[in-house]
């Protein structure tokens, strides 16, 4: 791992993502920013934030950013040794319920994750993965999860590693693993 790694942490509900997420970014740097999307609608939700809020140590800075993710990180390029993005899905929420032109939101995505792959620092980015179910039954979930799936690809295609979190076991999957020559 290097200074300057970019890495997508996916994985599905309470999966171990963001957990995985945090202990790496622990390890890249002493200055930490953690990028939070998640506007919370309802106590349940306000319940979840303060609980990942609990989960991280004073070290870390704190932004509520629900939509100008690509802004955000070049803001803070000088500032930062390690940018924690979490999550991805909630600002593709966040993104939906501000437009749902297709073509407005690809931009939003490419414009992330050229803000990514640019980046001086490190950079962990969260994301479920939300395609491995039934097709869902209307066309904005169909939306929703057609771009969580556009989402994923670009940013794993940015990113210089990809990890898989399954029952909390997080398993790289870029790059791939590979044997060695006997």
């Amino acid at each position: 791992m290097t200074d300057t790694d970019k890495i997508l942490v996916l994985g599905g509900c309470r999966s171990g993502k963001s957990s995985h997420a945090l202990q790496l970014a622990e390890t890249m740097g002493r200055r930490r920013v953690f990028v939070a999307t998640c506007v919370p609608h309802d106590d349940e939700m306000q319940n979840r934030v303060d609980r990942h809020r609990r989960e991280r140590s004073d070290t870390w800075r704190t932004l509520e950013i629900p939509i100008n993710l690509a802004e955000a990180i070049r803001a803070h390029n000088p500032a930062a040794d390690v940018i924690l993005v979490d999550c991805l899905t909630l600002w593709l929420n966040n993104l939906l319920m501000q437009t749902q032109d297709t073509n407005q939101m690809q931009r939003a995505i490419d414009e992330l994750a050229e803000a990514v792959k640019t980046a001086p620092h490190a950079v962990i980015l969260v994301s479920n993965e939300v395609g491995a179910g039934i097709v869902p039954e209307n066309r904005l979930a169909r939306l929703y999860r057609d771009l969580a799936g556009w989402t994923n690809q670009a940013i794993a295609a940015a990113c210089d590693r990809v990890v898989w979190t399954v029952a909390g076991i997080p398993v790289t999957i870029k790059p791939p693993f590979q044997n060695p020559a006997p």
